[in-house]
């Protein structure tokens, strides 16, 4: 039950440019009908207007409940947070659910205020009051980053596919084309013809700037001659795939820019105090697990956000969207479990980078010899994206340890642990 059962409650149906407001007496029957509200000033104090009437009537308070969307409810919450107001976001997935509590087909803004505000009234539910707009900014600076090297992905795929169409044989030459040897040679000669015609010494000096060496420019040059010479009797003509070409070279260079531009930004936002003092502290402290470096502890913190909503590992786990999706009904049993995939996207993306870095070797030397002793040994057999699953899983749980604890990780054998703890525990009950 809830505990705003005999409190007013107002449910907001929230969209980009106005909502639909409902509001229910502390008896449960509603005060008016619903109302629609534009996001202007005057829409925002016609609202203030009516919930004054409304407690001055009740003699109280009212809480206000919305759905989370995207963007759009930001403001309104902001707006009701600076007015002293109790308000609420509740997750899609919560509201979703109970739509369909009626058993009569009706969808409408007004109706799904009402539902909103009956779901704050009588259900207990989860709902986030976070509404720290520095600790906002910085994920999204955050997400902004994965957007743009996402798209400078993109780009790259781009300029691989135009020359395997025209330069075949390029891509083993450069395994990585954008390098900056590569993206130099390409800007001035991008056809295997320009390659062939161009003077020795120019290409050299180009692959010179890349300070490796004579040795090494001399064997670049005699290995883009041979490919240059071979691609012109393998390749299809260019006509206007070196034009595209340059295109996309000129937008990932510029998309690169803005990468390290905003990596920039993500450094300094940490280093001006103006986070919280947690998520700083934070972010040093899960470096200290193997596998995770600045990128991955930035994210994980920037999504997790406060961690002291968290009561155990397993809360973590959903909130990250690795809980199993388990599916049984009576005599049927799901054996094809998948990830729920409900919480962060980018708190998962970040954790299983962490979890590739972890499971590696250097040199035959694990990075992390428990972790690396746990998926070689104790996930034998078992499938590789359900071993990678199992150690995310961990991960996890040496997260929610580091940040509950606020101690550095450190890496000690399972047993060994596990007759520390017993030790401990056995103390502390005497």
């Amino acid at each position: 039950m809830s505990k705003y059962l005999n409190s007013t409650i107002v449910g907001i149906d929230v969209a980009s440019e106005f909502s639909y407001v409902a509001i229910l007496c502390p008896d449960g029957h509603e005060y008016r009908k619903p109302f629609k509200l534009v996001h202007t000033r005057n829409g925002f104090n016609y609202l203030l207007e009516t919930i004054k009437k409304v407690e001055n009537e009740f003699n109280m308070k009212p809480i206000f409940f919305m759905e989370s969307t995207g963007v759009y409810h930001l403001t309104l919450l902001h707006f009701l947070r600076d007015n002293k107001f109790e308000a609420f976001v509740i997750n899609p997935l919560v509201t979703n659910s109970n739509k369909n509590k009626d058993i009569r087909k009706v969808k409408s803004d007004k109706r799904d205020a009402l539902n909103i505000a009956k779901l704050g009234k009588y259900d207990d539910i989860r709902v986030s009051s976070d509404t720290d707009v520095i600790a906002f900014e910085f994920k999204q600076l955050v997400r902004n980053y994965y957007r743009l090297i996402d798209n400078r992905a993109d780009y790259k795929k781009q300029m691989s596919s135009y020359l395997t169409i025209y330069f075949n044989g390029y891509k083993k030459v450069f395994r990585n084309i954008c390098c900056d040897a590569s993206i130099r040679i390409l800007k001035k000669y991008p056809t295997p013809n320009t390659i062939l015609n161009a003077p020795k010494e120019d290409i050299i000096n180009l692959l010179l700037q890349s300070k490796k060496g004579m040795s090494w420019s001399e064997e670049k040059y005699r290995q883009l001659i041979k490919c240059a010479d071979e691609a012109t009797f393998i390749s299809v003509p260019s006509c206007i795939f070196d034009t595209s070409l340059q295109s996309f070279i000129t937008l990932y260079e510029l998309v690169d820019d803005e990468v390290n531009s905003i990596l920039s930004s993500i450094k300094a936002f940490i280093k001006s105090g103006n986070l919280p003092s947690s998520y700083a502290k934070n972010i040093s402290l899960l470096q200290s697990i193997t596998g995770i470096g600045f990128i991955c502890a930035v994210t994980l913190v920037a999504e997790i956000g406060s961690f002291e909503k968290f009561k155990s590992p397993k809360q973590l786990v959903g909130f990250i969207g690795i809980d199993p999706a388990v599916n049984e009904s009576g005599e049927f049993k799901g054996d094809r479990v998948k990830m729920s995939k409900r919480g962060s996207r980018y708190a998962r993306r970040a954790l299983f980078a962490a979890t590739l870095t972890a499971i590696r070797t250097k040199n035959n030397v694990p990075e992390n010899p428990v972790i690396h002793e746990y998926y070689k040994v104790n996930l034998k057999g078992k499938k590789k994206k359900v071993a990678l699953v199992a150690v995310m899983h961990k991960l996890t749980k040496y997260l929610f340890a580091v940040m509950r604890d606020q101690k550095p990780y450190t890496i000690q054998n399972p047993k060994e642990h596990q007759v520390l703890f017993l030790k401990n525990h056995h103390l502390t009950a005497a």
